[in-house]
């Protein structure tokens, strides 16, 4: 084989090995930039994720708020009859009373 010959398979074989090497930074780097970028998503995810549960439990909350508000209402309106209707018969069984007492 010529010298020239010897040369050229020589910067054959250099540039063949520095197209690897850049080949390979070259994939590093998109290798990089792809878990960056997951990286970004997911956490941008996990933020609209944290807000919506956020926003659940103020919903939640406000619902329960709103029943508590109702349920408390409907009872005090319920104690109030009960409390009527044991007045309105609170003179009849004062009346009892004295009858079994007094009559007795």
């Amino acid at each position: 084989m010529s010298l020239e010959a010897v040369q050229q398979v020589t910067e054959t074989e250099r540039k063949a090995r520095e197209r690897r090497a850049e080949a390979v930074e070259q994939a590093k780097r998109q290798t990089a930039e792809a878990e960056r970028a997951g990286q970004a998503r997911l956490s941008q995810a996990r933020s609209e994720a944290e807000a919506q549960v956020k926003a659940m439990f103020v919903q939640a909350e406000e619902a329960a708020a709103a029943d508590t508000a109702a349920v408390m209402e409907e009872t005090q309106r319920a104690c109030g009859a009960l409390r009527r209707e044991a007045e309105g018969r609170l003179e009849d069984a004062a009346a009892l009373i004295i009858r079994k007492v007094v009559g007795g």
